[in-house]
Parts: C-alpha cells; sequence; structure tokens
C-alpha cells in the first residue's frame, strides 16, 4: 500500500468509528431525563445526563492505533535491502510496543478524545442555552440536540451530538437568518455549501411572500444543514487524526531504525511529498521536495515548523485536512565510505 491508499483506508475506518460513537451517544440518550432537568432549569445536569464520555470513542481510538500501527509497518517496508558490515541483511522493523511509540499513540489517542468530548459539552450546553433563551420548551430543545426520531430508519436524525460548538455556532446563525423574515438575511442560506438543495424552493418561496420560514418546514431544513455538516466533521476529523497518527509513526518508526544502530542519523534526510494537485494549501506547495535532516524541522512560509506532515504540534492550519507525506532518504554511499575509512584508519 501506499501512502495515498494507506490514508484513505485509514481516513475511512476512522470517519465510520466515529459516526458509530455519535449514533450510539444519540440512541443511549434517555430523553425524559434530558428534559426534566431542562425543566429544572438543570442545564449543566441536561448535559452530563447524554453522557458524553471518553468511553464512548473507543472504537474511534482502536481505529486511531491501527493507523499508527500501520503507518510505521508501511515507513520500514519502503527502506531498501542493505547489507551490514559483516554482510548480514538489515531487517528493518517497526516496534508499536515500543515505549516511546506507546507514549506517542497514548498521547495522540487521549488528546483526540478529550478535544472531542470536551467540545461535545461545551457545544450542547451552548445549544440548550440558545434553544431556552429563545422561547422553546424544554422538550423541542432537547429534540434539537439529541435528534428526531426518523421514521424510516428508526434512528435519531438533525440532532447537534458530534457537531463542533463551532459548527453549532454557524447553524444556529442560519436559523435565525431564515426565521427572521428578511430577505437579505434569508438569501444567506444559499451560501451554505451543506444545505440540502431539495428545500431551496421552500426558502425561495418563504422570501417572494416577504416571510419567515417557521415550523416543521424550518426544523426540517436545519436538521438537515446539521446532517450535512456531521458528515463533513467526521471526514475532517479522520483525515487530520489519521494524517497524524501516520506521520507520527514513519516519523518514530525511523527512528527506531536509528536507535538500532541500523542506520546513522547523520545519513537520514526526510524529504517532503505533496498531494500534488490543486487541493494543496500554499505552504505545503512551496515545501514540496524540501529535504532536512531527520533533526530538523520544514519551515513554513506561514512561520510554522513541522517535523513533518501531519505534525501534532503544529498549527491546526498546517494540518488539518493535510494529505503530505515524508520520505525517508538514508545516504548508504557516505555510511560505507565512513566505515571503509574507519577500516583503513
Amino acid at each position: 500500500m501506499n501512502f495515498d491508499q494507506l490514508l484513505s483506508a485509514y481516513e475511512l475506518k476512522l470517519a465510520a468509528a466515529f459516526r458509530e460513537a455519535i449514533e450510539e451517544i444519540r440512541s443511549s440518550v434517555v430523553l425524559a431525563r434530558v428534559i426534566e432537568r431542562l425543566e429544572r432549569g438543570d442545564i449543566n445536569g441536561a448535559v452530563e445526563a447524554m453522557q458524553i464520555e471518553p468511553e464512548a470513542f473507543s472504537a474511534l481510538e482502536i481505529a486511531l492505533q491501527e493507523a499508527f500501527n500501520a503507518g510505521g509497518t508501511n515507513a520500514v517496508g519502503e527502506l531498501p535491502r542493505v547489507m551490514d558490515p559483516q554482510g548480514n541483511r538489515v531487517i528493518w522493523r517497526f516496534g508499536v510496543r515500543n515505549p516511546v511509540a506507546e507514549a506517542i499513540l497514548r498521547h495522540l489517542s487521549s488528546t483526540m478524545v478529550t478535544h472531542i468530548t470536551d467540545d461535545q459539552r461545551q457545544g450542547i450546553r451552548q445549544a440548550l442555552e440558545q434553544g431556552l433563551a429563545r422561547g422553546a420548551n424544554p422538550r423541542s430543545t432537547a429534540l434539537d440536540v439529541v435528534g428526531r426520531q426518523s421514521r424510516v430508519t428508526g434512528r435519531r436524525e438533525g440532532g447537534v451530538i458530534g457537531l463542533t460548538r463551532y459548527q453549532i455556532e454557524f447553524i444556529e446563525r442560519a436559523r435565525v437568518h431564515l426565521a427572521s423574515g428578511d430577505p437579505e438575511q434569508m438569501k444567506r442560506y444559499f451560501e451554505l455549501k451543506t444545505r440540502d438543495k431539495r428545500f431551496d424552493r421552500t426558502v425561495m418561496a418563504a422570501i417572494r411572500a416577504g416571510k419567515p420560514v417557521t415550523g416543521d418546514a424550518l426544523t426540517r431544513i436545519i436538521g438537515r444543514l446539521r446532517d450535512k455538516n456531521l458528515l463533513l466533521r467526521g471526514e475532517m476529523l479522520a483525515r487530520t487524526e489519521t494524517m497524524m497518527a501516520l506521520g507520527s509513526a514513519r516519523d518514530e518508526a525511523m527512528r527506531q531504525q536509528i536507535e538500532a544502530g541500523k542506520v546513522q542519523a547523520q545519513d537520514v534526510k526526510k524529504r517532503w511529498h505533496s498531494a500534488g494537485d490543486n487541493r494543496v494549501r500554499h505552504t505545503h506547495r512551496v515545501l514540496n521536495g524540501q529535504a532536512v535532516g531527520i533533526d530538523e524541522v520544514f519551515q513554513s512560509p506561514s512561520g510554522a515548523t513541522l517535523r513533518y506532515p501531519g505534525d501534532p504540534r503544529a498549527p491546526i492550519s498546517e494540518i488539518s485536512g493535510c494529505r503530505c507525506w515524508c520520505e525517508f532518504d538514508v545516504d548508504y554511499i557516505a555510511a560505507g565510505l565512513r566505515r571503509y575509512r574507519a577500516r583503513a584508519a
């Protein structure tokens, strides 16, 4: 498997695991408990009743672990066949149980899940506060968050669970615009790339009539907007987390070879490769083809430094949606000459 195939395969696995986690959380919510706490004005209690817990994302953590292991194995698989000074073939291996590798994986996994759960709780609290503030009753507010049960699939749809707090804010603005009755504000709906175009006629008819979109029509439009943004959220999260796992594992795999004495750090360079299409961000087009030492960093035109594509220490603007990868160049000739000179001396 080349890097693109690896990224595609594990991106799909992580996206599916994320969707399954959100579906499990939605289906486990006891709606009556959430409503009862909202009726008491206990928003924090309503959030807690939804049980957005790290354990809900265990399948996502497992998918991340698989991606990490595959990334390291892929990196050593790319290294050529060479012989050591004694004439024995050098065996390249990636140890996923290596203490450093385990520490990297634990950090990636815990950071991912903590970010998801913390952001979820903040976003849900925000959505509940907004619902009650605009005068919606506790049941309607709870359903807007948890989702309404589809008569076709039996699953909850159109809720905010799984969305980032920024997506929740964005969708709330869309709801306000459609419910405003102001034609200029309502027209902004057509600028949304994640809207369901099947509702365009409904919105246009309301604009022409000079009336707001209300009732069931507004609920369905906003519900579909939430569903489509949830798909986008899963795809972007999966791409970013997969890239971080693959990039971290490939870097660690090369360092394990150095630590084992199979190659020396001074003989290793890492070369940046972009995906090579018009979707590549400008900063990464500039980095394409650049090579630095294994312990050096790539300098982005943005000012950020990256150890490798998908570096979790880099700003999110440099890693979100990235599809670049690093190739490791080993100067075997220099290594051989150094051994020859050492023997001659």
